[in-house]
């Protein structure tokens, strides 16, 4: 199948599950449309238990392989739902919350890597590098599953802004962990990197180049916006942005998704007060909500029909159930020690640990991380667990967060 047959069929299905879900199941938009995938999946696999001669599941098998998980989410669909996710947080709501946003985005994901990588070469027998790999791609939140299933608890704005800007920047630095800790267990994938002074400075290009590509392609969009004033066409320069700077990120051997973090957040705020219209605000605005759903309903109807690629063995499926419990420890330890590192100079409401805790959903993100590895002995298992986490992570954690954060984030919080 071509690019173009894939993608109607992509859209298709999204639009014809997420009717389903709508009618029948009446769960979030994309978190619905996933479960439909995943039993039309399963009932593919029935089918091809019961008559095996008709052979739909290798078929079914050979198009999602033909999709190319990985590839059409980190080269092509991350770079425009991070820049639409960081489009709706304002620099200065963000500036308040930074401490802490910046601590879990950087220690937060270091403990969490530790503890899961760990705690699975324990389990598994894995390499301990290898199992730190493992570790670093399940630890960033997702921003696209964690603003999706939270935009109907109605928190209050600081709450709701440690919990966007942790998971748009925790997304970028744990991708560039991920990046690093690639080129130390699989040196032969990626030998500029292969040595702990090579791995850090690989890290240091990876995260301050692609902020300060991010802050300089935002800030020259956003100078020759001030000058237009044509709606279509300012939407037509702020895509080009999204999808212009994300494969320059990439030429450049810098994060791709902390570039798009970075100007998504300048133009969403910069740009939207000093170089829009209010006509061009709304139209940007509309746009940029509309690829977010689309793009999401797209990515979790692909993250249902990837169970097709994982290995169903009872050992990995064991150590995957095993692997949530780690995932929610690691998570756990990357919320609480960053908020007792600020108790002595602010107070939290006793609902941030809870909510920032058990709203860490794991998405398309680390799916696709895993997919990307290099083919080894333990990839497997590793995608399997993934799989494993991230199914737990979207449909019990997803479909329970926001009665959570209705119910414990509407206390006071003071700076």
């Amino acid at each position: 199948m071509n690019i173009l047959q894939i993608t109607s069929l992509l859209i298709v299905l999204a639009g014809a599950f997420g009717a389903i879900n709508y009618l029948y199941l009446k769960l979030p938009s994309a978190i619905g449309i996933m479960v439909v995938a995943l039993f039309a999946s399963f009932g593919v696999m029935i089918v091809d238990l019961i008559y095996p001669a008709l052979g739909t599941a290798d078929a079914v098998r050979g198009i999602v392989l033909d999709i190319e998980f990985s590839d059409a989410l980190l080269e092509g669909m991350l770079g425009l739902l991070l820049f639409a996710g960081a489009l709706h947080v304002k620099l200065s709501d963000l500036k308040k919350e930074w401490v802490i946003v910046f601590l879990m985005a950087t220690i937060g994901i270091g403990l969490s890597t530790v503890i899961v990588g760990v705690g699975f070469s324990w389990i598994t027998g894995m390499p301990l590098l290898v199992a730190l790999v493992f570790g670093s791609l399940v630890s960033p939140t997702d921003p696209v599953a964690v603003l999706g299933v939270l935009r109907a608890a109605n928190l209050k704005k600081s709450l709701e802004t440690k919990i966007a800007g942790e998971s748009l920047f925790n997304d970028g630095v744990g991708y560039v962990v991920f990046l690093v800790l690639i080129s130390l267990a699989f040196p032969a994938a990626d030998s500029h990197g292969s040595t702990f002074s090579g791995a850090a400075l690989l890290f240091v290009q990876e995260a301050v180049g692609g902020a300060v590509l991010g802050i300089v392609l935002g800030w020259l969009t956003f100078r020759v916006m001030r000058r237009i004033d044509d709606y279509s066409l300012e939407v037509l320069i702020t895509l080009g942005l999204a999808f212009g700077g994300y494969e320059l990120a990439v030429y450049l051997h810098v994060s791709a998704p902390i570039m798009a973090v970075c100007a998504g957040l300048l133009i969403g705020d910069i740009g939207t007060k000093h170089g829009m219209s209010a006509e061009t605000r709304q139209y940007v605005d509309a746009f940029w909500k509309l690829i977010d759903e689309i793009l999401n309903a797209v990515l979790f109807l692909m993250i249902g029909f990837e169970v097709f690629a994982i290995a169903f063995e009872w050992n990995f499926l064991l150590s995957g159930v095993l692997a949530i419990c780690l995932a929610l420890l690691g998570r756990f330890a990357a919320v609480v020690v960053p908020v007792l590192m600020l108790k002595p100079f602010r107070e939290f409401s006793k609902g941030v640990v809870p909510i920032m805790t058990w709203g860490g959903l794991k998405g398309g993100i680390s799916v696709a991380l895993a997919l990307s590895l290099p083919d080894n002995e333990w990839k497997p298992l590793i995608l399997t667990a993934t799989y494993v986490i991230v199914l737990f992570s979207i449909i019990v954690q997803g479909l329970t967060v926001a009665p959570l954060a209705k119910r414990v984030g509407t206390e006071t919080e003071t700076s």
